[in-house]
């Protein structure tokens, strides 16, 4: 038994704001959105992925973000994506440097984390 990778990660949202989630997730970051099963569809919230990086938006009804715990996207071009994110009107937040990598956290329109991080 082992675990292989991930399949996708999940990350929650208000209901009703689609809108804003393909704003951020397919405008800014550039993933294209997928299909959710229709078996899914009516639970709202929508899928984006890029290659093998899948991201599922699900609504959450008592909806907090998170601020801490956070998928962490490798990028090629953190620089050009963090003028995408800034001219997008986004948060965004330094951290402590990583040894090998440049970073920068985002805040997706809900208020959740992601790393972008690229390797030096």
């Amino acid at each position: 038994m082992a675990l292989l990778g991930f399949h996708h990660v999940q990350l929650a949202m208000p209901a009703g704001e689609e809108a804003r989630a393909r704003a951020f997730y397919s405008a800014v970051l550039g993933l294209s959105e997928v299909e959710k099963p229709a078996d899914l569809a009516g639970r709202g919230g929508c899928w984006f992925e890029s290659g093998s990086l899948r991201v599922h938006l699900g609504v959450e009804a008592d909806f907090r973000p998170a601020r801490k715990a956070h998928p962490a996207f490798l990028v090629d071009d953190l620089a050009r994506l963090e003028r995408r994110v800034r001219e997008g009107g986004y948060e965004t937040a330094t951290d402590v440097p990583l040894a090998g990598f440049t970073r920068l956290h985002v805040f997706d329109p809900f208020g959740n984390r992601i790393e972008l991080i690229q390797a030096m």
